[in-house]
């Protein structure tokens, strides 16, 4: 069974709208890091603003390392009803996403990452589809913008699994849910 791994970029009160503030907190470790992470997913997950940001960016990008390889040539599932045409691999899932990305766990394969995506993180949260929550959490306080959590987010408990803390200052919190032992 394939897990749902998502990773947000978020400042400390919250914010993970247009990211432009996490470049001064991005270095190698970072960059190993991130690679690693991308390179243990088979997919990725994305929500419709996400995705539309990354397929007008991604496609033109090349890199020494094969990351710019792997994000143009692995499959994307995209979770909007708007969109009409798929490109850059994708596949959109409309209608009831939650039962889409339960259907896409059950398959073969490995990790399905999401990126960014606030809505479909709290969507899946909430549906207990997600399997680790990784919060790049950057020492920047943005003051306004889209948060990931709101009074909407569902309420859950998550167990802290690890934290990983780049020589910037910038941290990865990771979390899971914390579920009954033995589910």
């Amino acid at each position: 069974m394939r897990k749902v791994i998502a990773s947000v970029y978020i400042t400390l009160d919250g914010v993970v709208e247009n990211p432009a503030w996490t470049a001064p907190f991005f270095n190698d470790e970072a960059a190993k890091f991130a690679q690693a992470q991308l390179f243990a997913a088979d997919a990725l997950l994305l929500g419709r603003v996400t995705y539309q940001g990354f397929v007008q960016a991604w496609p033109s990008m090349t890199d020494e390392d094969g990351f710019a390889d792997k994000m143009n040539s692995m499959p994307k599932y995209v979770a909007t009803t708007t969109l009409e045409t798929p490109e850059w691999n994708a596949t959109f899932l409309g209608g009831d996403v939650p039962a889409a990305v339960a259907e896409l766990k059950q398959q073969d394969g490995g990790d399905l990452l999401i990126y960014g995506s606030g809505d479909l993180v709290n969507t899946l949260l909430e549906c207990d589809l997600i399997d680790e929550l990784r919060l790049w959490a950057h020492p920047v306080i943005e003051g306004t913008g889209k948060r990931l959590f709101t009074e909407r987010s569902p309420k859950k408990t998550l167990r802290p699994i690890g934290t990983t803390t780049f020589s910037t200052g910038a941290q990865v919190h990771a979390y899971a849910p914390a579920r009954p032992a033995g589910q």
